[in-house]
């Protein structure tokens, strides 16, 4: 008896746990598959070169992964497919594991991603994480044949109703953007201000002297003392954006983006780009000229590809570069719509849901 509360307690526990991080991805499958992409890029230049060939599949894999997180949870805590499930979530551990801890061991991925971008643990914490759920999988998957290995008919329509609403949210939220951004460049977020700490930052200096270590919380002015290394205190206080930055081959534009109104056409890779709803685009960048609101482009591609866009497009704008991880973080969406007011973010749109220039205007009028 006690055993099959444990059992099941276990069950509740590492199932609510996929559920929830299932969902978080299912939000943004976008975001798992850049990530999936970091593991890949790593891979292929530690381990082997035939991993880069995933790169092209990251997105459908990602939505596989999310889609089975979710769906696995269900069966594990409903009690459909039991033996199976435990089979399942045991491969699917061990392969998060591996993860986690080369990224831990080898500070190659500095974020797993694990819970998306709503949660961001460090990467020990991330395996510390996949340890502890590997050991309660494999407490499930010793005693597996002693689980029942159907569930009430309910229960299974439960299960396929999960896996055809993950799998339609995941495709829902890849057509558009998140339904809930976690980011921090979400609508509504002051980028100035965010590039600033929230506090003073705060630093511990240890040093030592004649064998003997010393923290000072200034920084001494006694030369006897040898400097080891410094500590920041208040890590909590640290800027949310640290890497935006923006510049063409006259220089670095950054200020002038955030200042006033702009109308940013946002571009992972113009080689890759989305091509099918450009005009909705077109109509944006000639209906805004001569107005208070500036459009321009910014995009992780060389200016000369940069420049070529904006001529066989006929945009009367300005293009600018900036770094493919920072776009990526900023727009899931290749190209995407943003629309800044003194550096503060309004909106956010992917390029099948670009809006006409009066729906543009009119954002600005509220």
């Amino acid at each position: 008896m006690f055993r099959q509360t444990l059992l099941f307690i276990i069950r509740l526990f590492v199932g609510g746990l996929f559920i929830f991080s299932g969902l978080i991805k299912v939000n943004d499958p976008v975001g798992t598959a850049i990530k999936l992409e970091e593991y890949f890029d790593v891979f292929s230049n530690d381990i082997a070169s035939f991993f880069y060939l995933f790169k092209d599949i990251a997105l459908p894999l990602a939505v596989f992964l999310v889609v089975a997180e979710v769906v696995l949870g269900v069966m594990l805590i409903l009690g459909v497919r039991l033996r199976l499930t435990v089979w399942a979530l045991g491969l699917m551990i061990l392969f998060f594991t591996f993860l986690t801890f080369y990224s831990a061991y080898f500070n190659k991925v500095t974020d797993c991603g694990c819970f998306g971008d709503a949660i961001k643990l460090t990467p020990w914490e991330s395996f510390i994480k996949d340890i502890i759920l590997l050991v309660l999988i494999g407490v499930l998957f010793f005693y597996r044949n002693s689980l029942s290995n159907s569930g009430p008919a309910w229960a299974k329509w439960t299960v396929r109703v999960s896996l055809v609403l993950s799998v339609a949210l995941a495709i829902t939220a890849i057509r558009n953007l998140p339904f809930i951004d976690f980011r921090a460049y979400k609508e509504g977020v002051n980028i100035p201000e965010a590039m600033q700490p929230s506090a003073p930052l705060q630093y511990e200096y240890v040093m030592e002297k004649d064998g003997e270590e010393f923290i000072f919380d200034q920084y001494p002015s006694d030369d006897s003392y040898e400097f080891k290394e410094m500590k920041l205190v208040n890590e909590d206080a640290l800027p949310k954006i640290s890497d935006f930055a923006v510049w063409n081959d006259d220089g670095d534009y950054t200020d002038e983006i955030l200042t006033g109104r702009k109308a940013v056409i946002l571009i992972t890779s113009i080689s890759k780009m989305n091509r099918a709803y450009l005009e909705k685009l077109d109509e944006v960048m000639r209906g805004l000229e001569g107005t208070p609101i500036t459009p321009l482009v910014v995009a992780a591609s060389s200016q000369n590809e940069i420049d070529t866009l904006i001529q066989d497009r006929a945009w009367n704008v300005t293009g600018y570069q900036a770094d493919a991880t920072v776009i990526k973080t900023i727009m899931r969406s290749n190209p995407g719509l943003m629309l800044l007011d003194e550096g503060k973010v309004l909106r956010k749109y992917h390029v099948r849901n670009t809006p006409n220039s009066g729906e543009v205007i009119d954002v600005y009028a509220q």
